[in-house]
């Protein structure tokens, strides 16, 4: 008997085509993880800051502005020279010893070309995070 070799019965394993579209979906994968995971971590870091802060300031009875300063002086020790406390948050309680934020900001990454992810980051900081 003459074993017919070729069809979609003898063939095993992937062809270039599929290979190619692995590679391609496994760089894109890696490319919005290394745009969107700094971010978040970073999110983080600053949600940690402002509930420390705040923390400090309505224990030492601080007013807003003060509050902003503190905020200011920590991210550039912390080394976030491009943040700026007036961009990251809102007040909505300005009564010394009771401050309370809402925070709200976006932070853009080019993903490729002309096209960019864009993380948006806001919601209540509580003080009590910090603990």
């Amino acid at each position: 008997m003459v074993q017919q070799l070729s069809g979609l019965s003898t063939q095993r394993g992937a062809s270039v085509t599929s290979i190619v579209f692995i590679i391609i979906a496994l760089g894109v994968a890696v490319k919005l993880i290394v745009a969107i995971v700094p971010a978040q971590i970073g999110d983080y870091q600053l949600t940690k800051t402002l509930s420390a802060q705040l923390q400090e300031s309505n224990n030492k009875k601080e007013t807003a502005k003060q509050f902003v300063e503190r905020v200011d002086k920590q991210l550039s020790i912390n080394a976030d020279y491009d943040t700026k406390a007036e961009d990251v948050f809102t007040f909505q309680d300005k009564k010394t010893g009771q401050l309370a934020i809402y925070k709200k900001y976006e932070k853009t990454n080019t993903l490729f070309g002309n096209i960019d992810i864009v993380n948006r980051f806001e919601g209540d900081i509580d003080p009590t995070i910090a603990e």
